[in-house]
């Protein structure tokens, strides 16, 4: 199952939340093949978070699937007691889950907002603020949060998400602060445009603007993204926190004029 290219994880457990969509999927299956035990939470889709999971075991890692309802903070402790009882103990959280609407904001209202909110950035809070406790009875541990490029430069019809997102950065550098001298370090992840199945027939026109512009030429994939979250999570970045990594492609690169 291990995968060399990767820190080792071997002996750690990882809590991915929404880990039944495409990103989150991608980045509980990197944990596993680095070697990490992995907690794999979906809130609906139960049969694609069943699905990872026994992919994940028949490959020879270990694996549970967990459901949770983020939006409500007593599931949240749940989430993260069930995670930490399952192996002893909990050594990465991967605030993933959220969603990610298109809605103009002429029109949108106070309920559209806190519904995109909860989902989206209350959820990472409620999971932050339970796992503090079980990683610091263990020495330490991290926590990432999935933002986006859109946290710096908003896109029409997002300005919900793009302000969510935003928040999320700002929460992990809050969080890193005051978490840091229990040992735990805080992190933020910030994907660029990742490819799905159909995406480039559904959006071709947004695809061929990304991969002209892209320095390295092509969209993301979920494991792109996992990669990162395996990185932070690793001793390899033992002395980074309170950080965002981009992981764009290298579009921010791109001048705007």
């Amino acid at each position: 199952m291990r995968d060399s290219a990767l820190p080792d994880l071997t002996g750690r457990t990882a809590l991915v939340t929404g880990a039944s969509g495409l990103i989150g999927g991608g980045i509980a299956w990197r944990f596993a093949r680095a070697g990490a035990d992995v907690v794999v939470h979906y809130h609906r889709a139960e049969r694609p978070a069943l699905d990872l999971v026994e992919r994940i075991t028949e490959g020879g890692g270990g694996a549970i699937a967990v459901q949770a309802d983020l939006t409500r903070e007593a599931e949240c402790a749940r989430l993260v007691e069930t995670a930490a009882v399952w192996r002893g103990g909990l050594d990465a959280l991967v605030n993933n889950a959220g969603v990610q609407p298109v809605q103009p904001l002429e029109g949108m209202t106070a309920d559209d907002w806190r519904a995109l909110y909860e989902a989206n950035t209350t959820s990472a809070f409620g999971c932050t603020q339970a796992v503090v406790p079980v990683l610091a009875e263990r020495g330490g541990g991290t926590v990432t949060h999935i933002a986006s490029i859109e946290g710096s430069a908003p896109a029409p019809g997002h300005a919900h998400y793009s302000a969510a997102k935003a928040a999320l950065i700002m929460f992990a550098r809050s969080a890193a602060l005051e978490y840091g001298p229990l040992g735990i370090r805080v992190n933020s992840v910030s994907p660029g445009l990742i490819d799905r199945p159909g995406l480039a027939d559904d959006w071709p026109e947004g695809v061929r603007r990304w991969t002209g512009a892209a320095p390295l030429k092509r969209l993301g994939s979920p494991e792109d993204i996992g990669n990162a979250c395996v990185f932070l999570a690793s001793d390899a970045a033992a002395w980074i926190t309170g950080t965002d990594l981009v992981v764009d492609g290298g579009i921010g690169a791109r001048p705007t004029w």
